[in-house]
């Protein structure tokens, strides 16, 4: 079983065990039948994972990673919020007739803002910090901006991102490290979904910046499981597990151009 596993594992036991339910409460999801969609949830869930000793997907059952990393990719590089640009149907009901799903997601990323430096968008901002001033205790991102959420065919749900950097003794080179806040999310369908995305995020950038990668710690407001995913839950932490690996192509040190398709397995 790889840490990754027994993370997933504990987490849901925890959630089956001590969780609190929300069955007859005023909810908004419901399932196709027209029937509330209730969860049992767990508030304030943090799981750690060290990237240094191995890549964050779980082995209990597949996880698309080309296609969670291609959604990353989507909102980190390309900065967009038009599913034109993806190669997914996974974002489709939240977009309109053009495609797109208002200023939600890449919008935010691709905004520029006025520094002392220039005018840069938050990524471009991250990436100028972490080489120039990798030690600053500001490096972050932030997508959950409320001015905008009328305009956003859906609010994030994964919204920042704090970066932070140390230096081991004896490591020649420095240590990329994150938080990654999220207020929600469903854990059967999108936790080791967003770990494995933002997982690659911190190896690609690590690798631009010429660092290596750390801890990334995910932080999760409302961790729950939806009532008709509980049996699904139960047979998957039942099952044995394996390992998992990634490799970014070498010797890239451009954000835009570091993920290729060829190199990814």
């Amino acid at each position: 079983m790889s840490l990754a596993d027994k993370i997933f594992v504990d987490m849901c036991k925890d959630i089956l065990e001590n969780g609190t339910s929300t069955e007859g409460e005023k909810v908004r999801p419901h399932w196709e039948d027209g029937t509330s969609a209730y969860t049992i949830k767990k508030f304030g869930v943090v799981n750690r994972y060290d990237l240094s000793k191995e890549f964050p997907a779980i082995t209990l059952r597949k996880t698309a990673i080309k296609t969670c990393t291609e959604e990353m990719l989507w909102i980190w590089q390309r900065k967009s919020n038009n599913i034109h640009d993806l190669n997914s149907t996974v974002w489709d009901e939240w977009a309109d007739e053009d495609g797109s799903i208002g200023k939600a997601y890449g919008y935010q990323l691709g905004v520029k803002h006025q520094y002392k430096e220039g005018m840069m968008d938050q990524v471009d901002r991250v990436i100028y910090d972490l080489k120039h001033n990798p030690f600053s205790r500001r490096i972050m991102t932030n997508i959950y901006v409320h001015q905008d959420l009328h305009e956003m065919n859906l609010y994030p749900c994964a919204y920042s991102m704090t970066f932070n950097v140390t230096h081991k003794e004896g490591d020649e080179k420095l240590t990329l490290n994150a938080i990654l806040n999220q207020r929600s999310q469903d854990v059967l369908a999108a936790n080791n979904w967003n770990v494995c995305q933002y997982a690659v995020l911190m190896h690609m950038l690590a690798q631009v910046c010429d660092m290596q990668v750390g801890e990334l710690v995910h932080v999760i407001a409302d961790a729950h499981i939806y009532d008709r995913h509980i049996p699904i839950i139960k047979e998957l932490i039942g099952r044995e597990a394996s390992g998992a690996k990634i490799h970014i192509k070498p010797g890239n040190q451009r954000f835009l151009s570091v993920y290729d398709k060829r190199y990814y397995h």
